[in-house]
């Protein structure tokens, strides 16, 4: 056994704790994650039902915590963990999982196989059986900042046009503020017009926010990946940040994945509570509305349907804001099948749009959301997630439906009265 796939399966070994212990135990072999899944629904490929993607991690529980499973071990009718088969794996744990939870709120004794694809992920990362595409946007966040390796520099080049094209001040590092804004190195490489929505929408509204220099990045690529140590790592400096310039709320961006590492996982991966709340835009934008601080004018001619991403919706439980603020500008809003906690994912999320072997895969899950969008026939599709408005652009592209996406913050901005902007 090589030192590495040693190192790997001890930390397996290590992770197998109580919860996953019971999930394994308790599962009755029902086949309603398999329904629940776009890879296996849209392949019809055993192999990507999701229990299904656990069994190696399934068998060393068996062998290592079971007296009928240390039996086999020893009569050797149960097979050791091999390198070779956690490097077969890397597909099911890492390709074919976007980590969106369906399965989980499916699972008729309550097992969260997200979080136990996420605890495989860890012992998969330490033996080498990791993406080299995630691996790598891992190593560019811890050393530059960003997975994408966007830097400060290309930051403020960003806020220097924003500036120039909306006539507002774009504030870094002031302390005292209501708000700090994050941003996913998505909306600033392919979405730049969301920093200038938040920018207008900030002034709008009368409230005190700002970027900061040393926490700007929004994605956790250690969450991902699965190693605990990175993902507290990154988000370390958004707490550093936001603790330094005493922000009341951090905000995160249209990225769903970032939202949950931040909100859900972040106070565990630091050991204490966070000093400030953080709230998703939608969040934050539906709470302006409430306040009556957010004011629009006009309405969407365009007959729109809104695609949740799934760490904001099912994980995160955000559901009705989108739906308040789609219905300040939009007359003509549509629901797609399954919408809201049961939608389906866009298939490239936890980190899958960054493994490259992963994409014809990709876009034969995206079959789903394309049953989704016939069923509705919108003119356009809103949602609130950079990655899912990129893996949403690439599908509809490649089964040729001109259907263009939109972030939701952006519309609401092009809606804001005169004097607002």
């Amino acid at each position: 056994m090589s030192a590495s796939l040693d190192k790997g399966v001890r930390v397996l070994k290590e992770v197998i704790d109580a919860p996953i212990a019971s999930y394994f135990s308790s599962c009755v072999h029902c086949g309603l994650c398999a329904e629940a899944c776009l890879f296996y629904t849209e392949t019809g490929d055993p192999k990507y039902t999701p229990i299904h993607k656990l069994e190696p991690m399934r068998r060393l529980y068996e062998q290592e915590y079971t007296l009928i499973g240390r039996l086999k071990k020893v009569l050797g009718l149960s097979k050791p963990v091999t390198d070779a088969e956690l490097g077969e794996w890397q597909e099911l744990v890492y390709n074919s999982c976007t980590l969106c939870g369906r399965c989980s709120l499916v699972c008729p004794v309550g097992n969260d196989i997200v979080y136990m694809v996420r605890k495989f992920r860890e012992g998969m990362a330490v033996s080498g059986h990791a993406p080299e595409g995630i691996v790598e946007a891992t190593r560019r966040t811890v050393s530059t900042g960003s997975p994408m390796g966007v830097t400060m520099h290309a930051v403020k080049a960003q806020m220097k046009h924003v500036e120039e094209e909306t006539g507002i001040s774009i504030p870094l590092d002031v302390e005292g503020v209501e708000y700090m804004a994050l941003l996913s190195s998505m909306e600033i490489i392919n979405f730049p017009e969301y920093l200038s929505a938040i920018a207008r929408i900030m002034k709008h509204a009368g409230k005190t926010w700002t970027l900061c220099s040393t926490g700007f990045e929004a994605t956790n690529s250690g969450i991902q990946i699965g190693v605990s140590d990175l993902a507290k790592t990154i988000v370390s400096r958004i707490v550093e940040g936001a603790e330094r310039l005493k922000a009341k709320t951090v905000i995160s961006p249209e990225c769903g994945h970032a939202y949950t590492a931040l909100r859900w996982e972040g106070p565990n991966l630091i050991g204490r509570p966070f000093t400030f709340k953080v709230q998703h835009i939608v969040e934050v934008l539906d709470e302006l509305r409430t306040q009556g601080l957010l004011k629009t004018e006009g309405f969407e001619t365009d007959r729109l349907t809104f695609h949740d991403p799934c760490q904001l919706a099912r994980r995160g439980g955000v559901i009705q804001p989108q739906r308040n603020l789609i219905n300040m500008v939009a007359k003509n809003f549509v629901e797609m099948p399954d919408a809201g906690k049961m939608n389906w994912c866009c298939g490239g999320g936890g980190g899958v749009t960054a493994i490259e072997r992963a994409e014809a895969l990709r876009i034969e899950a995206f079959k789903k959301k394309k049953s989704q969008l016939e069923a509705v026939k919108p003119d356009r599709l809103v949602t609130a997630c950079a990655v899912c408005r990129t893996t949403l652009e690439e599908g509809l592209e490649h089964y040729q439906m001109n259907i263009p996406v939109v972030g939701l913050t952006e519309i609401i901005a092009e809606h804001l009265p005169e004097q607002g902007a």
